[in-house]
């Protein structure tokens, strides 16, 4: 069961960027070109480089503040101003206040505008402000979010996905800072970038290993979810999500991406947990079978699983009957607050409800240590 002394970590949750992010944390010479929040027809956004994003934010009952009218499902779900949010979606000391409701005590942030893994700035005309960018959001996240509550929020940072040697140097500058974990993509592919594969992004898992951040791999970081049809409703990407972590996992694996690092580590964020047996029996099966040209894995997969990569769960009762094939030292807790599958203000009682027949360590372990050991967090 999950007992009160647990210190209930989430390893993905979101943070609606407030406006000053750009214009307080940016290099000077580029403030005037620092993205800002503007109105457009009632809809709030940001305005960068001419082009208008508006903004991104899907919640649910408890997370969305209807309008009049509205209906509170389907696409009234998705904020169209600051005000159609809980103020703990983009406010640290509401933040808390929220945390502390549901009985959460730190948490992982991933980012709203720069999206998931700082896809965004790929978009960029000028390569050199985008750069700023990424480094000021870094700067926002680390020296004034997470500081404010050093001890309630694990912090992650942005690279510049369209350079490698900047990647790297600002894995190791954040890393210097405080930084404990680094964004990334689950598939640069679909995004125009080399893949895993090509060993392209090998100097990022090395320096990854070297600093000691893992790799977030949220899903939706490889241009969006699973969409079998242009007719098809977005409820089925949403419902399959872990589609896109099983296929990062067989590409992560058979590429030899952690070949020759025996320190470097994957979350696979958002993806669920119950998927991990028989994909890892798939995938040991075909590395035993086919040996096909190009997998470069010396080792089954599932050994590669068991040294390198990391799941989480919402309430994936799934995962809980299958830990000990997933490894129980491998499965962590989120809470995926303020957006739509969130179960604020219940989340730990949800959790609570899901792993009721489970022993109290393993639980311990799941809602806590897991994410305070791969995320070198300990207890203050």
């Amino acid at each position: 069961m999950l007992r009160d002394d647990v210190q209930l970590i989430s390893v993905d949750d979101h943070v609606v960027e407030p406006a000053h992010v750009f214009t307080a944390h940016i290099e000077p010479k580029f403030r005037d070109r620092a993205p800002r929040i503007a109105d457009r027809d009632g809809v709030e956004g940001w305005v960068w480089e001419d082009r208008f994003y508006p903004l991104s934010f899907q919640g649910n009952a408890q997370t969305r503040r209807f309008r009049k009218g509205e209906a509170g499902r389907g696409e009234d779900l998705f904020a169209r101003r600051y005000e159609d949010m809980v103020p703990a979606a983009y406010d640290v000391h509401e933040r808390i206040r929220a945390m502390d409701d549901d009985g959460v005590t730190a948490e992982l942030l991933f980012p709203t505008f720069p999206r998931f893994g700082g896809t965004q700035f790929l978009e960029a005309h000028d390569t050199e402000l985008a750069l700023a960018m990424v480094r000021a959001w870094n700067d926002w996240m680390i020296d004034e979010w997470c500081a404010a509550y050093p001890n309630r929020f694990i912090p992650q940072t942005l690279v510049p996905l369209w350079d490698v040697p900047a990647a790297v140097a600002e894995i190791e500058r954040c890393a210097a800072k405080g930084s404990r974990a680094v964004l990334f993509v689950e598939n640069p592919h679909p995004l125009g970038l080399p893949s895993f594969p090509t060993g392209h992004w090998r100097p990022v898992f090395e320096a990854s290993a070297a600093t000691g951040l893992p790799l977030s791999m949220h899903i939706g970081t490889s241009m969006g979810l699973i969409r079998p049809s242009p007719e098809t409703t977005p409820s089925v990407g949403i419902a399959l999500c872990g589609i896109n972590s099983m296929s990062a996992l067989g590409d992560l694996i058979f590429s030899g991406a952690f070949n020759g690092l025996p320190d470097s580590r994957v979350a696979l964020s958002e993806g669920g947990a119950g998927w991990v047996p028989y994909v890892l029996a798939r995938l040991d099966y075909t590395w035993e079978r086919s040996r096909l040209e190009g997998l470069e894995n010396p080792v089954p997969p599932s050994e590669v699983f068991a040294e390198h990569v990391w799941v989480c769960m919402i309430s994936d009762r799934y995962a809980i009957r299958n830990r000990d094939l997933i490894g129980v030292d491998k499965i962590m807790w989120e809470a995926d607050f303020p957006h739509n599958d969130s179960n604020w203000p219940n989340s730990r009682k949800v959790l609570a409800d899901t792993c009721a027949d489970v022993p109290d360590e393993e639980v311990r372990r799941i809602g806590e240590e897991n994410a305070r050991g791969l995320y070198r967090f300990p207890r203050p």
